[in-house]
């Protein structure tokens, strides 16, 4: 969920309600469908007029579709627009890049409850009458994203909260929304042939249902906020249970900026951000046995005045198992000794590799994983802004997409771990920050 001291203006006037019953969504999706099939049509027979052949993901992939669906599923919100942005390219998910580019729009495109229906919801949640218990409630949003959007208020005894308030109807249409956009996906044809999508539908089910439960959100920022209590280098807001309920979760207000400006900062600054947010998620995997899973930029803030982060929504909070902090620790020992023989034996514990591969996708996806750890230790200090270890994996990563490789099915804890390391490298290149990654590693290892 992103915080913003003053909300978009584009965002604000873009007010529209949230289609709560499941009757209501399937129709969106429907007539969005049926849009999407009738500019297909006209625009195969303008092919055909031409003598051209047409081709459907060419048909499909046209700037109109894809502005159409991505705006379609941005005002569904709910189920349907995070699983656009579960799927973004950006946080290194599996998807073709020609489908994340209808995704990738919904990242921050949020439309925003309009009054009318925003005062029912508070009303279902705390009761007529809740605005005289308050000394300030600001109707306009300070941001929106697909679950919910958040409002600032003040309480009569002097707090400043932040009101994360749930869209109507979103928990009761995730299945259907899960299983009407998969749908979606399968119809476009650029899944991999034998590539299994529903596992991962599976998976995003139950976490949207976890991200939905705002009774467990408070808890995982209850337990997150005693976890970093000792450490003066983050900040996470504490949760106000008088005002909180099933649609409603109250935290502090942190006064602070997208964790994205830092990139104007100096490069100590830079620096030194990039590092404490490595080291917290190392932490995260071998001391807590708990993560936040979501490395969403949105999801960090920054205070300037204190040179603090500003940690934000625990919806997606995952415990870890032990044996998954060890088979983790084996991988980062063996790459950073440059033991293949153990990088393979580690791969195959997590599930990166399997008995289906062939001899040769297998030595392809090793020598990707080499090449990261040899630019890690390379250089103790690594410098995020060099593009050219990432431009070499892109290129990897190609070749094997087009020589038919298909990624086995992942267990879902390293599908998550996957996420949030190549969210942390691309904030790190974001900023273009110098971090020591093989001296934190080496701190656990």
């Amino acid at each position: 969920m992103r915080y913003l001291s003053i909300m978009d203006d584009s965002k604000q006037n873009r007010g529209l309600a949230v289609p709560s019953s499941r009757i209501a969504r399937l129709s969106r999706l429907t007539r969005m469908s049926a849009g999407v099939a009738g500019n297909m049509a006209v625009g195969g027979l303008v092919q055909l007029g031409r003598g051209q052949r047409p081709s459907i993901n060419g048909l499909l992939l046209t700037p109109r579709n894809i502005t159409r669906i991505a705006d379609e599923l941005a005002k569904m919100r709910g189920a349907a627009m995070k699983m656009g942005q579960l799927m973004s390219m950006d946080t290194g998910d599996v998807l073709p890049p020609e489908l994340t580019q209808i995704m990738a729009r919904l990242r921050d495109d949020a439309h925003v409850m309009p009054p009318k229906q925003l005062k029912t919801v508070l009303n279902a949640q705390w009761g007529e009458g809740w605005l005289a218990r308050l000394k300030r409630f600001d109707v306009r949003p300070v941001a929106a994203a697909s679950i919910g959007q958040v409002h600032r208020a003040q309480t009569k005894d002097g707090r400043d909260l932040a009101i994360k308030v749930q869209y109507p109807g979103v928990a009761g249409s995730i299945d259907s929304d899960v299983k009407n956009v998969g749908a979606l996906i399968k119809m476009t044809g650029l899944l991999p042939s034998g590539f299994a999508l529903d596992p991962y539908l599976e998976e995003a089910r139950k976490q949207l249902h976890a991200e939905t439960d705002y009774g467990a959100e408070g808890a995982a920022l209850a337990r997150f906020g005693a976890l970093l209590a000792d450490d003066a280098r983050f900040v996470v807001p504490s949760g106000h249970s008088d005002w909180s309920g099933p649609q409603i979760l109250a935290m502090d207000f942190v006064e602070s900026t997208p964790i994205e400006d830092v990139e104007g900062a100096d490069h100590a600054t830079r620096d030194r951000v990039s590092h404490d947010l490595f080291d917290l998620m190392l932490r995260e995997l071998f001391d807590f046995g708990l993560m936040q899973t979501d490395p969403n930029f949105a999801n960090y803030r920054y205070r300037a005045d204190t040179g603090q982060i500003v940690l934000l929504d625990f919806g997606a909070s995952r415990t870890l198992g032990a044996d998954v902090g060890d088979v983790y620790r084996a991988l980062m020992r063996a790459g950073l000794s440059r033991d293949r023989a153990g990088l393979i034996e580690c791969a195959r514990k997590i599930g990166f590799l399997s008995d289906d591969l062939s001899s040769d996708h297998t030595d392809q996806i090793v020598t990707m994983m080499e090449m990261v750890f040899g630019a890690l230790t390379q250089a103790r200090v690594y410098d995020f802004g060099d593009t050219s270890l990432a431009k070499a994996l892109q290129s990897k990563g190609a070749a094997l997409a087009k020589d038919g490789f298909i990624p086995p099915p992942l267990p879902m804890d390293a599908l998550f771990l996957q996420r949030k390391f190549a969210g942390m490298f691309l904030l790190a290149a974001r900023l273009r920050a110098r971090v020591g990654v093989v001296s934190l590693i080496e701190k656990w290892i």
